[in-house]
């Protein structure tokens, strides 16, 4: 948990689970990079389609009422499904990029202000918290590391490197993802 701390790609890394698996999965191009290799290490926050992932499972409780987790102080760094795809075309596209990427919306979130604007573009309240000795009871160390964890990513090389996004800010993506 980096509370309100803005992380950029140069940032340390963190000490949890998620962080370990990152640093891992990076571990494993070192390979590529040592041949010469342009690789891309491409971070992706939380990726909103209302196909699948967190967004669909995030509607049926913001339908009926559901508000904030836990506190709801902690940041969500978040990307609409197709700027996701966007950041994958420029990073394959801009031979100037490489290293680190953070696939992230330039105006992260706290979990607080994420559920209002998902109840404003759904048209319903959120007000019922989940409180969260409740998530930890029925999700364990996910709720930790996924929902009640804080990550204020930023994309500094993304922007730095001229990315457009289609959508950066979370009423737009959202309002684009549920066609509203």
């Amino acid at each position: 948990d980096r509370g309100d701390e803005v992380l950029t790609e140069d940032s340390p890394p963190g000490d949890n689970f998620l962080a370990d698996v990152c640093r891992e999965w990076e571990a494993q191009t070192d390979v590529a990079k040592q041949a010469g290799i342009r690789v891309v290490n491409l971070r992706f926050g939380m990726i909103l389609s209302p196909k699948d992932g967190a967004l669909k499972k995030m509607l049926l409780p913001a339908k009926l009422g559901g508000g904030r987790l836990g506190s709801g102080r902690q940041y969500w760094s978040w990307i609409g499904l197709d700027d996701a795809a966007g950041a994958i075309h420029h990073a394959l596209m801009t031979d100037s990029l490489s290293g680190p990427v953070n696939a992230v919306a330039p105006n992260p979130m706290t979990n607080s202000e994420f559920t209002k604007v998902l109840g404003r573009v759904i048209s319903r309240p959120t007000i019922l918290p989940a409180p969260a000795f409740g998530l930890k009871l029925a999700l364990g160390q996910m709720a930790d590391q996924l929902l009640l964890a804080s990550c204020r990513a930023v994309p500094d090389r993304l922007q730095q490197s001229n990315y457009e996004f289609r959508h950066p800010t979370l009423e737009g993506a959202l309002r684009f993802q549920l066609g509203r």
